[in-house]
């Protein structure tokens, strides 16, 4: 993929998104998007140091959002992502329950869930498809979110709450301030970015499979997931990532990493899964 300096995308790879379409039953299907083989920087630059660094003083940006270093190449292959986050729809079709909090629609997306239980529902998922899916490294999951781009979002400089489920009473980057829903919106009503994926940015945090660690000294440059991945022992933190309705601008951006315990079931806490391998019959 080719990029120019303002993080526009100048070159596509395979030209337009390919995917697929699991069956789960009861008219309920997951549509899996071909993310392509390819390169890209991870992490905060400097820009976004120096626009934070305007709203946060020195050690709030440095406690907040400092884990977001050193920025590094990462070279990862094909893979499969979720086109949006999990739906309660799915979720039902595969668990058989609706933890949410947020109710009434089924294409909104699964909320309250924890991080075991994102990876059951992956488990359980593999089972009924004879495919098998887990949840996306934090590598693959920024690599995907960027679509290409280099800038804080996926959209430009900046987002506006008409294309983003996020606290608009909290701007970037000089936007204006904006409407704050206090609440989920369904899925795949705001701009897919150019990888053909919606909600990356805000309406829920989504688990990755990754260990916590505070920055990104000796991370792997394959897209690899960090730590034991299958541990389920509480003690662990895991990756989060994209934010949520309840999140100021800043924490929206392609770069920004949070963590949680593997048990906590908070209400801006979702999931989108990876399809390891497209079905081939």
């Amino acid at each position: 993929m080719k990029l120019n300096n303002s993080g526009k995308i100048l070159e596509r790879p395979g030209g337009a998104a390919m995917a697929f379409e699991e069956d789960l039953g009861n008219g309920v299907s997951l549509t899996m998007v071909r993310i392509p083989a390819g390169k890209f920087m991870m992490g905060q630059t400097v820009a976004e140091k120096q626009e934070l660094l305007k709203t946060f003083k020195e050690k709030e940006y440095k406690d907040t959002f400092g884990n977001e270093f050193p920025r590094h190449q990462v070279t990862l292959p094909e893979f499969y992502l979720g086109q949006m986050p999990v739906t309660q729809a799915q979720w039902k079709a595969i668990m058989g329950n609706n933890p949410s909090r947020f109710k009434g629609n089924d294409k909104l997306s699964v909320d309250s869930v924890s991080w075991l239980d994102a990876v059951d529902f992956c488990r359980k998922l593999s089972q009924k498809t004879g495919r098998t899916y887990r949840l996306p490294s934090e590598a693959e999951w920024e690599y995907a979110c960027r679509a290409g781009t280099t800038t804080p979002f996926a959209f430009g400089e900046t987002i506006t709450p008409a294309m983003v489920n996020y606290d608009g009473n909290y701007p970037y980057a000089g936007a204006a301030r904006g409407e704050n829903r206090q609440k989920t919106a369904p899925v795949g009503i705001f701009p897919a970015n150019a990888f053909g994926l919606y909600d990356m940015h805000g309406n829920l945090w989504e688990w990755c499979l990754d260990e916590w660690l505070d920055s990104y000294r000796n991370a792997p440059v394959d897209g690899s997931a960090r730590g034991n991945i299958n541990s389920r022992d509480a003690g662990k933190q895991r990756l989060l990532r994209g934010a949520s309705w309840n999140n100021g601008a800043w924490t929206c951006r392609s770069a920004n990493r949070n963590f949680s315990g593997v048990s906590n079931r908070y209400i801006n806490f979702g999931l989108r899964v990876v399809a390891v391998t497209p079905r081939t019959s």
